[in-house]
Formats: C-alpha cells, structure tokens, sequence
C-alpha cells in the first residue's frame, strides 16, 4: 500500500496541473471573444453583421487546422509521450495571440487562426493525459476537470477581456498571449510524463491523418455510432462562440464590457456543472441518462436565447444552457472505456478530428445564418435562427442518441 502513495500522489499533481493548463488556456480565450467583434469591425469597416461573415471564416480556419493535425497531435504524443506535446502547443498558443494583437490588417487574423488551430488541437493529448492518470470508474469525473477549468477560466477572462477591451481592442490579445508563454515555462519545469515507455507505439502515418484517423474508428463500431451524436452536439454548441457576441451587441446593443460580464456568468454556472454536478449526478443517474438530461437542457437554453426579447432574459437561459456540459464527460468516459491503454491518443485525436471537421462547417454557417436573418434580404428579421437551429440540432441529437444506444451490446463498456 505505501508503494501506491506516490503515485496517487502524482496522479493528483498530474491532473492540478491539467486544470492549471486549461484555466490559463481559458482565460486567454475568454479574454479575446469580447473583443473580437469590435477588432474584426476595426480592420474590415463593417457592422456587427457583416463582421460576423469574417468571424465565421475564422473559425472555419480555426476548425481546419484542428481538423488536419488533432490526430497527428493525438499520435505524436502517443509516441512521444504527453509532455513534450502539450509544452510545444503552449509555446505555439502565445506566438498566435501576439500576431493576433499586433495585426495590421484581416489577412494577419487568418494567420493567427491558422497558428491556433495546430497549438488548439493539443486538448487531445490533454484528454489522453487524463486517461493515462485516472482509473476507469473515476474518468467520467476527472474528464469534467477540463470543462471545470474551462469554466472558471471563462468567469475571470471575459470580464477582464471586456474591461481591456474598453482601452484596447488589441490589448486582451496581448495579454492572453503573455499567459500562455508563462504557462508554457510553468509546464516546462512542473509537467510530468504520464505515458509510461511500455504503453507508448510506433507512429504510423495512416492513424495520424484525419481520414486515417477516422477510418481507424472502424475497429470500434460503438464509438463510430455515437460520433453521429458529438456532430449533432458540435453543431449546435459551436453557435454559441461563433455568434453570441454579433447577436447581443446587433439586438441588445451590449458593450464588450456586458458580453464579457456575461460570459462570466456562462462560465460561472459551466464550472458549477463541470466541478461538481459532474462527480455527483453522473454516478448516479449513469452516463447515458446523464447525456440525455444534458442535451434536452442544451435544447431549451439555446431556444431561449433565439426568441429572447430582453437583455435579462439571455442570463436567465443561461442555466439550462450550462447543463449541456454534462454530455462530453459521460461521452468520453463510455467511449474510452471502449480502448486499451495505448490508444488512447489516437481516440482522442478521432474525436477531436470529428468535433473539427463539424466545426469547419458550422461557424460559416451559423454566422451566415445570422447575417441573413438580419439583412434586407431575409423574409423575415430573426436574429435568433442560428440558436434556433442549435436547438433543433440537439433535439435530433437525442433522438440518434436513443435509437443508437439502447439496443447496442457494442456500445456496453468493457468491464
């Protein structure tokens, strides 16, 4: 038994610094997404609906990178093992947001995105590194430590973003680019290697390309099933970034001082799901019921903020909004129960391949959408259909959910 301290003990020292990493990662990116908007405006002489078309296809550059090099992250760092992965990406992170802050005109914004795609796909190898330390009845739980971290990251980064953003459309960049190079020298000296050296395979260049990757999901038709579940749900959560800073400011006229004061709120109740419901409601309800009660309570939230007529009223949907964090843990949790040890990294890098290749399609969509609905050419004025459209995204997400899980035995964990 004293043998087995030590390493409980690096366990929970592994796992603070994964929380640290995705706080400061967080709040970096809490500190930019309220002045976006106004920076995009700045450089482009548009309004808040056509800066919303170029904020789209950022994101679509974003999602691309992500999508091309997650499994390849993913892979790299089963080989290499978790450390070297995750301080690179850090060190990548920092160098984009200073070419973000600096930036002379819209193309150095693509650039910008283009770099933290490569680093923003690293969340892979977080993940695997949340596997490698955690036992399989408690990663359910210790996958809800990301979006905790996420979560408090987004109370104290949008307000501060918001308040900068007041003096400086550039300055949160410059800021968030400062946090992650110190982040960056943090793990440097801190981060241990969670991949022991037995665990860890030879790199093949099928598995780390994202058909490769995707293709690899073959060999395992219960995770293959449930993909259809993570696209539905990324479709619709990637509104929420994509366009909630265009709809309030359009249709409520908030500053970037209240779209950071409200995304604190966001990230506020998000770390209440994540830190604690997370770990209480899981285990208790099973994961499956828990993926249920999470993206009817996403459906809810995001059609109350289409059809919200006052400002108030976007705190207020909120909180079934939050719930929905409770889908992504329970999902990884029932699909890494489904690999063994060493390939862990190369699930991840799937599934963030698939949450990418969604995301290349949705942020021009959802932001298209937007701008549409809110031009002379629309039938109707309806600011809202992009969270229509999430809302509706989930509800079918519940229902491939239900016609795909029941009856599975594939889908059973492996006990």
């Amino acid at each position: 038994m004293a043998d087995d301290k030590p390493l409980a003990f690096a366990s929970r020292y592994a796992l603070a610094f994964v929380f640290v990493t995705m706080l400061v990662d967080s709040i970096g990116l809490g500190l930019i997404i309220p002045v976006a908007p106004k920076l995009i405006s700045e450089l482009t002489g548009l309004g808040m609906s056509g800066s919303a078309r170029w904020g789209g296809w950022l994101y679509f550059v974003f999602a691309l990178m992500q999508f091309l090099c997650a499994p390849l992250i993913g892979n790299l760092s089963d080989r290499f093992g978790r450390r070297p992965v995750l301080i690179a990406a850090l060190l990548a992170l920092g160098v984009d947001y200073a070419i973000t802050g600096l930036a002379p005109t819209i193309g150095w914004l693509f650039i910008g995105r283009f770099l933290s795609g490569i680093a923003g796909a690293s969340y892979t190898t977080v993940n695997a590194y949340i596997a490698d330390v955690s036992p399989p009845e408690k990663r359910a739980a210790n996958f809800g430590l990301t979006g905790a971290a996420f979560s408090v990251g987004f109370i104290l980064g949008p307000a501060l973003g918001g308040t900068l953003g007041e003096y400086s459309a550039r300055l949160p960049f410059l800021v968030a680019a400062g946090l992650s190079l110190v982040n960056a020298l943090f793990g440097f000296f801190v981060l241990t290697e969670s991949l022991a050296p037995e665990n860890r395979r030879k790199f093949e260049f099928w598995r780390a390309n994202p058909l490769g990757a995707l293709a690899a999901l073959r060999r395992f038709p219960g995770i293959l099933v449930l993909c259809i579940v993570i696209v539905l749900m990324r479709l619709a959560h990637d509104s929420n970034p994509a366009v909630f800073s265009y709809y309030v400011m359009l249709k409520f006229h908030w500053t970037p001082r209240l779209v950071g004061y409200s995304l604190m709120a966001v990230g506020a109740m998000m770390a209440v799901v994540f830190g604690f419901l997370t770990r209480a409601v899981i285990p208790r309800i099973g994961e499956s019921a828990a993926v249920y009660l999470g993206l009817a309570c996403g459906a809810v939230g995001f059609a109350g903020y289409a059809f919200a007529t006052q400002s108030w009223m976007m705190f207020a949907w909120m909180a079934p909004f939050a719930l929905m964090g409770f889908v992504m843990p329970a999902l990884n949790s029932i699909m890494s129960k489904q690999v063994g040890p060493t390939e862990q990294g190369e699930l991840q890098g799937a599934l963030a391949c698939i949450g990418s290749l969604t995301s290349i399609v949705a942020p021009p969509l959802l932001t298209n959408l937007f701008a549409y609905f809110t031009s002379g050419r629309a039938p109707v004025y309806f600011p809202g259909a992009a969270f229509l459209a999430a809302s509706l995204c989930l509800v079918l997400a519940m229902l491939v959910f239900a016609r795909i899980r029941a009856p599975s035995p594939a889908l059973q964990p492996a006990q």
